[in-house]
């Protein structure tokens, strides 16, 4: 696959259960599917986000959720980003981060913070995030380090297209 950028996608807010698939594929291929639901996917202002091509096939999620940092700070917690492999360094996971932080951002903001793979410390770090000490083994993610950022209402680059049977509003 070309590393030639992906214009027509739409970001959209779904249901938790829509994200599992590609979670599992991407982050978790030693999970089931019904494994990778965790705690908080369910709370109402949590948010599941895709990337869906035009096509309809969906090439990348994210989620956050309203969650203290571990330093205390309160903020919101960034988890399963996700880009399936044919799709990466294509602005899907740029594009897809823009609307978590500004999702964040517009309803309180604080600290967006998460828990990275050391090879995605560079992309977070494009993004704003800074390392916030030591790495550490995690034994289903690998070598992992904590990094966050502030999650202030951005530049609206993003439009998270909500999914009207969802009750949720765009």
């Amino acid at each position: 696959m070309s590393a030639e950028r992906i214009a027509d996608v739409r970001l959209e807010r779904v249901a938790v259960e829509e994200t599992f698939g590609l979670r599992q594929r991407v982050l978790r291929p030693s999970l089931t599917v019904g494994e990778v639901e965790t705690p908080g996917d369910r709370n109402a202002d949590t948010a599941h986000v895709i990337v869906r091509l035009l096509g309809g096939e969906v090439v990348g999620t994210g989620t956050v959720i309203r969650q203290e940092s571990p330093w205390g700070e309160a903020g919101w917690r960034l988890r399963w980003m996700a880009v399936d492999v044919d799709h990466r360094r294509r602005g899907v996971g740029a594009h897809l981060l823009a609307a978590l932080i500004e999702y964040a951002g517009a309803r309180g903001g604080g600290i967006l913070w998460c828990n990275a793979r050391l090879l995605a410390v560079p992309f977070y770090e494009r993004a704003g995030f800074v390392v916030r000490g030591q790495p550490w083994d995690d034994r289903e993610a690998g070598s992992t380090v904590a990094m966050r950022r502030e999650a202030s209402h951005s530049t609206g680059q993003a439009r998270i297209v909500a999914r009207e049977q969802l009750g949720f509003r765009s």
